[in-house]
């Protein structure tokens, strides 16, 4: 049987280029197409994702799953219900539950390139710095108070100074820092100026938004074990953790052989 080859197979750096690549040139045509285009990008970016996932793990595969399921609500509540934040055309586009996908798949697959693996720590304090530069520029000297984003701010330095997945949670946020920015000025999608119902001040974008991203994590990272063993039982036992364990496992070995002739 004829079979293309995976080229995002123990790639990580490539799967990153892509994500990046790709996100740019979504947002960017979004920017010219009316709802109809949007529907045609949506379709295009849940191919993207299918694309990704063909070299994820099962594990990765359910976590991403998880990430998509979670951050829809929150963007359903977020946008169209609160109204905190407004799409170009006032709705959910389609392409925005695959990107939350895609995202996870970035913060990820970032932690396993060489260089993130090498000097973990490192790239853990330059997110923390990162983020609170943000959070300290956008309450003194960015022209839109963000008392909203600093409180972001406090959250994610906390994840990142404490969480067991902080490596995840700083290559999440260097990739939602350029989604944000680029996003709202492309006019894809703004923020309101003062957090409705609340009176508190907010950034656009705001300093700490990528603080949410990080319980999307957090949610997937925690369910995705159990959802996997749930499935394995219905399924009649079949042990889906274990096959993982197989399969990392397996792609550690791969990629090892990979990098080292890097």
């Amino acid at each position: 049987m004829w079979c293309v080859a995976d080229p995002f197979a123990n790639a990580p750096m490539r799967v990153c280029v892509f994500i990046f690549v790709v996100t740019a040139m979504g947002l960017a045509l979004d920017r010219v197409v009316g709802i109809p285009g949007q529907v045609l990008l949506g379709g295009c970016c849940w191919v993207i994702l299918g694309v990704v996932l063909r070299s994820a793990t099962r594990v990765e595969r359910m976590q991403t799953l998880v990430v998509i399921v979670v951050a829809t609500c929150f963007e359903v509540i977020g946008s169209i219900i609160w109204g905190a934040y407004i799409y170009r055309h006032h709705n959910l586009p389609m392409f925005v539950p695959p990107g939350h996908g895609l995202v996870y798949l970035f913060g990820l697959r970032l932690t396993q390139t060489r260089w993130v693996t090498a000097h973990a720590t490192l790239w853990v304090r330059c997110a923390f710095v990162g983020v609170v530069g943000w959070g300290i520029l956008g309450v003194t000297l960015l022209p839109h108070t963000d008392v909203g984003g600093l409180i972001g701010v406090v959250v994610l330095g906390i994840f990142l100074l404490r969480g067991r997945n902080a490596g995840v949670y700083a290559s999440v946020f260097a990739f939602v820092a350029f989604l944000e920015l680029y996003g709202v000025s492309m006019g894809t999608w703004s923020w309101q100026a003062i957090i409705p119902g609340t009176g508190i001040a907010n950034g656009n974008p705001p300093s700490g938004i990528a603080a949410g991203y990080v319980f999307f994590d957090i949610a997937a990272i925690a369910l995705a074990p159990r959802l996997l063993t749930l499935l394995g039982r219905v399924r009649g036992g079949e042990d889906l953790v274990s096959a993982h364990h197989a399969d990392v496992t397996d792609a550690a070995t791969t990629t090892a052989s990979v990098t080292s002739g890097q």
